[in-house]
């Protein structure tokens, strides 16, 4: 590989030799005088200007013919049309990576602009952080790559050889990770207008974009220069005033001199970034290696093959250069990353976007090169079936006209030294948009009239004039659209730049034929078919499936859930219905955009050959990952449930899912564990014979993990109180299951008795597992609550253990009244300067992390206080209502005395129901029995009219018998116990 300064040498002993060569000898001396008398000195400018003669004739006196193009150029798709009629030439090589070589057949299938994509998920030798790898190639009709293309798979004998880096290589030679990213320079094609549309502009996605001939200047101040003096606004304007126009009706030679000297005075202004200098060196030695190789392989004339490259790189210098260059560039072996390859939609926009393009400047270059066919009358080359016509095979000429010779006419001079033409201006064209832009306002809203037409188009030529230009471009145009009809307001939702560039032809896009679709997109149609809807089509489709009257809907049914799993959001959205683990719709409406989306749809075609396997593939990658979580498991897994036929992947992941779970050190994911494995346990109680193996495993395998987790989550600051709340709702909804598996309750009771937090939050959450547990009783939690309301040091942090006690909810639903009742307590006795701060905390906390536990908050809420407001005045709290003393109840029991011993087997029954094992005492009368148990025990006299149901005054004879549990397992002793109570 050759340096820079050998490149150097070669070229000042080159221009030695050419000095005095006759086609731009007296360009030489102009521009050799011009060099003396406007620089300091002769040599840097001279050498420059030289420089780019020589690059010109070098180029000119190549034996195999280079036509210099540039990107969706219309004067360059003019001259190739031009060219290859005439040329006829046999083999045709295109700068265009060459593995995407035997997807062009497929165009003919499309509708333009497409772009073609090499595409990898897999990959191997190359960073894994880059995946998925992708690029495109975009191809419109206005190109000179589409003419070439359209010429070659079209006329028969002729051969297409793509000669440009394959796409594995693009990926090898990028070296912009190694460098730190900068913020992007403002340009003129930033302030052009507003940037187009998302869906529009992001047709491509994050893809590298490969261009045939990216002629832009890469040195800013030269830019700069240029828009300036120009007096044009961004570089798209630029190019169609000074170099669209002129070339739109030069002749075949003009036309490669003035694109070979434009290429090489950017190639010599390009800054010294020496990647970017050595990857265009790279690609030049790459193209010319495999030219030669070709040819010496094949036998062909150099004289009957065309080259069609970038002007960039047109204008080469190093060594392996033409058909006689050396051989020294050695290819690097591609890496074992699996490529796929495909046709995507693209649009104007989305050209725009990705190659730095003005805002409408494709657009506007199409309209150009519909002008340009009907004013030359050029016949364009075209696919045969694109777009759905038909097209004539192009005759043959006998004998192809000949080839231009090495040492070319020079017409260069002439070029430079012409002052623009004065074209006469076409009124008509400028009348035509002048009404249609004044329609299209009016349709939008604005307050445009005739005045406004006049307007615009005396403004368009007063612009121009300005502008030092004959004839007002579009460009003139859009401005004096925008100035007489806009002004400063905007009615509607498109201003007027946009209304412009429509009126231009919009932002045309292309669409994927049904036979150039990968074999999953064409799947995804075909199981769609019943629906009966033209899903290829842009825009919104709705889809009614009736699946109870229609039952096989169902299949597409299950198709469209797969898409909306594995779709951008938008391309298949429900309306009605939903798919839960359990449950399936009788009914749904979808709203279906799969054409607008065509491309992710394709993308998924390079990932599998069907929607299962693409799902299955992800949902593996997602649980197998270096960074994945028990809780993203757990979610991989339930969709393989609802998605996925059988039970294989849905074991795998619940595997999966343990592994993890044993390698977890923190409780950020225990939320999300809980309600999954919640809803996955109650998902195969209800549908399963039995429990799977490792869902047993797994509830088995958590609560020896939480309660190993437990005190150090109640000690860690970083584990909020949400976190801490989940596991002690794993433990405690999953005690039953686990205990029954062989798990020990002690181990938890010890992890509960071993944990101390420290904050106030943390803290009533401890309390709630206490009372869970029985180591703590709910009237000690209500004594701990009014505690904490009668100590003025404590009542600020009041609030901060009600959020504990929400959060509580999760593992003890049953809590529920003493949390209302602390609610409530702190309403009613906090000060505002405490209360009103905590208010948006407590809400804030009810929706984002206790939003389910609302539910339970308001209806015991609505249990406990009255329905009705007039009720309120007298309403008096539960937990504020007077229990009866044990004096009372003492009394009471005094009253019953008598009766006992009249009936001492009843006394007996009620003392082995309520666990009195301390035995009678002194039993000096078998009639003493019953009359020594009762004042011993006046609790148990209360527990037990409670259960009976005795509520009423003891001297009440109406009260009705007890039904309560306890007459269901002794009835005659219940029935005769509530005779003695109730009283004569």
């Amino acid at each position: 590989m050759s340096d820079v300064p050998e490149s150097h040498e070669h070229e000042s002993r080159e221009h030695e030799s050419r000095t005095t060569a006759t086609p731009f000898a007296a360009l030489r001396g102009q521009l050799h005088e011009a060099a003396t008398r406007f620089a300091d000195g002769p040599e840097a400018l001279e050498g420059l200007l030289l420089g780019m003669v020589d690059d010109v004739d070098r180029a000119l006196g190549e034996r195999l013919e280079i036509f210099p193009v540039c990107h969706h150029s219309p004067a360059s798709a003019l001259a190739m049309a031009r060219r290859l009629r005439e040329k006829q030439p046999k083999v045709v090589y295109l700068e265009l990576c060459e593995d995407m070589a035997p997807l062009l057949t497929e165009l003919r299938n499309c509708r333009l602009p497409v772009a073609v994509q090499a595409f990898a998920s897999e990959i191997e030798g190359l960073p894994a952080e880059w995946a998925p790898l992708s690029v495109v190639a975009p191809i419109t009709e206005a190109s000179a790559e589409y003419q070439a293309i359209s010429y070659a798979l079209d006329t028969p004998g002729v051969e297409l050889v793509l000669v440009d880096r394959s796409s594995d290589h693009v990926f090898q030679w990028d070296s912009r990770h190694e460098q730190p990213k900068e913020p992007k320079e403002p340009t003129g094609e930033d302030t052009a207008s507003p940037a187009a549309e998302p869906a529009e502009a992001a047709l491509h996605g994050e893809a590298v974009g490969v261009e045939i001939g990216d002629l832009r200047p890469r040195f800013a101040e030269l830019e700069e220069h240029l828009l300036r003096h120009g007096k044009v606004r961004h570089w798209s304007e630029w190019w169609h005033q000074y170099v669209e126009v002129p070339l739109g009706d030069s002749d075949h030679d003009t036309y490669r001199q003035v694109m070979f000297l434009i290429g090489s005075l950017f190639r010599r202004l390009a800054p010294g970034d020496g990647d970017r200098v050595r990857v265009d060196e790279d690609r030049e030695r790459y193209m010319w290696t495999r030219m030669r190789a070709h040819l010496r392989a094949t036998g062909a004339d150099p004289e009957d093959c065309l080259y069609i490259c970038g002007a960039f790189h047109a204008a080469s210098r190093v060594k392996e250069f033409g058909v006689q260059g050396t051989d020294t560039f050695a290819i690097s072996p591609r890496t074992a990353t699996r490529w796929q390859y495909g046709l995507i939609p693209s649009s104007h926009a989305a050209i725009e976007a990705q190659f730095g393009l003005a805002s409408g400047s494709v657009s506007i270059a199409a309209t150009q090169w519909a002008k340009n066919l009907k004013r030359t009358r050029v016949k364009p080359y075209r696919l045969q079936g694109q777009a759905g016509t038909k097209k004539e095979r192009p005759t043959k000429a006998s004998a192809p006209a000949p080839v231009v010779p090495a040492a070319a006419t020079d017409q260069l001079s002439g070029f430079l030294s012409r002052p623009p033409v004065l074209d006469t201006l076409d009124e008509a064209e400028l009348l035509g948009w002048s009404v249609d832009i004044t329609r299209a306002a009016r349709r939008n809203g604005y307050l445009a009239s005739t005045a406004d037409a006049i307007a615009v188009f005396e403004t368009s030529i007063l612009l121009a004039g300005v502008r030092d230009r004959a004839k007002p471009t579009p460009y003139d145009f859009q401005d004096a659209a925008i100035t007489c009809i806009e002004k400063d307001t905007v009615p509607g939702r498109r201003d007027v730049r946009r209304l412009v560039e429509i009126m231009m032809g919009g932002d045309r896009i292309g669409q994927v034929g049904y036979d150039a679709l990968p074999p999953l997109a064409r799947d995804v149609h075909d199981r769609l078919a019943p629906l009966e809807l033209n899903l290829q089509q842009r825009g919104v489709r709705r889809a009614l499936l009736d699946m109870a009257s229609h039952p096989e809907l169902r299949a597409c049914s299950d198709v469209l859930w797969i898409l909306r799993r594995l779709m951008p959001a938008g391309a298949a959205r429900p309306i009605m219905g939903e798919r839960r683990l359990g449950e399936r719709s009788i009914q749904e409406s979808w709203d279906l955009s799969l054409g607008t989306h065509q491309r992710a749809l394709i993308e998924l075609g390079y990932e599998g050959v069907s929607l299962e396997q693409v799902l299955e593939q992800r949902l593996r990658r997602a649980a197998y990952g270096p960074q994945a979580t028990t809780a993203q498991v757990l979610a991989a897994l339930e969709d393989a449930t609802l998605h996925l036929t059988g039970r294989r992947l849905a074991d795998e992941l619940g595997a999966r899912a343990l592994e993890v779970l044993a390698s977890e050190r923190t409780v950020d994911g225990a939320p999300e564990v809980l309600r999954r494995i919640r809803g996955l346990l109650a998902y195969y109680r209800t549908h399963e014979p039995v429990l799977p193996a490792w869902i047993e495993s797994f509830v088995k395998a958590g609560y020896a993990h939480y309660c190993t987790l437990l005190p150090m989550a109640f000690a860690d600051e970083d584990a909020s109180v949400r976190h801490v709340a989940a596991m002690l709702g794993f433990l405690f909804s999953m005690e039953g299951l686990a205990l029954s598996l062989g798990c020990d309750r002690t181990q938890l009771e010890l992890a509960v008795a071993q944990s101390h937090p420290k904050d106030q939050a943390k803290t009533a959450l401890l309390w709630a597992a206490q009372v869970q547990l029985g180591t703590l009783s709910r009237e000690q939690v209500r004594t701990c609550c009014a505690e904490l309301l009668a100590n003025p040091l404590v009542v600020p942090s009041y609030p901060q253990y009600l959020s504990g006690f929400v959060h509580a909810l999760e593992p003890v639903p049953g809590l529920a009244d003493v949390v209302v009742e602390a609610v409530s307590n702190a309403f009613g006795r906090l000060p505002d300067a405490v209360l009103l701060p905590w208010l948006p905390v407590l809400i804030t906390t009810l929706r984002s992390n206790a939003a389910e536990l609302a539910p339970l908050l308001i209806r015991e809420a609505g249990r406990i206080f009255p329905a009705r407001l007039a009720a309120l005045d007298t309403w008096v709290p539960p937990w504020r209502q007077q229990q009866p003393t044990a004096a009372a109840s003492h009394g009471l029991a005094s009253e019953g005395v008598a009766l006992l011993p009249a009936h001492p087997a009843t006394c007996d029954a009620v003392a082995d129901l309520l666990g009195c094992t301390d035995g009678w005492g002194a039993r000096a009368e078998e009639g003493a029995r019953g009359a020594r148990l009762l004042p011993a025990y006046p609790a148990t006299c209360d527990a037990l009219a409670d259960l009976l149901g005795c509520d009423a005054p003891w001297s009440s004879a109406t009260r009705p018998p007890g039904t309560a549990a306890l007459t269901a397992e002794y009835p005659d002793t219940a029935q005769a116990l509530a005779e003695l109570l109730t009283g004569p």
